[in-house]
């Protein structure tokens, strides 16, 4: 089992930067899968990007060439670097983990069964 807390949100100007971190408990945490997801109001939960075990990234076509997912094993920790930012990424953005999920499955949030609380993105304009 894994626990998660992400932290790095915060308001930022369209085209600002921002990087978001989550932490992991355990021991085993190189042996995991890692996906950033975000939800707007009102809106479902969109996969953002994700990082497998083996350090291959996938992102959501809206993100792609803007943001960055990367993983610090040493340090139980996977980032998200947030660039060119714009108002319709304002949203609460989760990290998510699981062990063994298929690449397919990777932009599936019910793919993912530890989750944490959530950091707010706002982008003003």
């Amino acid at each position: 089992q894994v626990q998660l807390v992400e932290s790095g949100g915060g308001v930022v100007q369209a085209g600002g930067s921002l990087r978001l971190s989550c932490a992991a408990s355990g021991r085993t945490f190189s042996r995991y899968d890692m996906g950033w997801f975000r939800q707007a109001p009102g809106k479902e939960r969109e996969f953002v990007a994700a990082i497998s075990w083996s350090d291959n990234t996938y992102y959501a076509d809206s993100v792609k060439g803007r943001f960055t997912i990367s993983r610090d094993n040493a340090k139980n920790t996977v980032y998200l670097q947030l660039n060119s930012l714009k108002p319709e990424d304002t949203a609460v953005y989760y990290c998510a983990a699981d062990l063994r999920i298929e690449i397919q499955d990777l932009r599936n949030r019910y793919k993912y069964d530890y989750w944490g609380q959530g950091t707010q993105v706002t982008v003003s304009s």
